[in-house]
């Protein structure tokens, strides 16, 4: 089964890190990550830029509306997302659990991924 394991965090405090900060977080996970590959475990891993730099498409209307930024206004910003391929739910938390480790603060969510494959048998 493959679950996505979203990222939460204060992006304030997040982006705030020197580069030793991140430099030692970004070893840590990479230590966690390069374990999942080796275990066929690992899938797509993401990090996003800042949500200054989103945009969103609100489609509740006709035209739809082009916003700067992220709609929702949260404590915790959505700051990447790891895919891993489990067996159970109780895999993907230990996972999980391994990247907070390795991650100061905030949270992970973690959900079934259901794919949806236009155009291919089946789907």
């Amino acid at each position: 089964m493959l679950y996505a394991i979203l990222c939460y965090n204060q992006e304030d405090v997040v982006w705030a890190w020197s580069k030793d900060e991140e430099d030692a977080v970004m070893q840590k996970l990479g230590a966690v990550q390069e374990r999942l590959a080796r275990e066929g475990k690992l899938g797509p891993v993401a990090r996003l830029m800042p949500t200054t730099a989103a945009t969103t498409l609100r489609k509740d209307r006709d035209p739809p509306l082009v916003l700067d930024g992220p709609f929702a206004e949260t404590k915790e910003q959505l700051l990447g997302f790891y895919v891993v391929d489990c067996d159970s739910l109780d895999g993907a938390l230990e996972i999980a659990r391994d990247l907070g480790k390795a991650n100061p603060g905030g949270s992970y969510e973690i959900r079934p991924i259901a794919l949806f494959n236009p155009g291919e048998a089946g789907a």
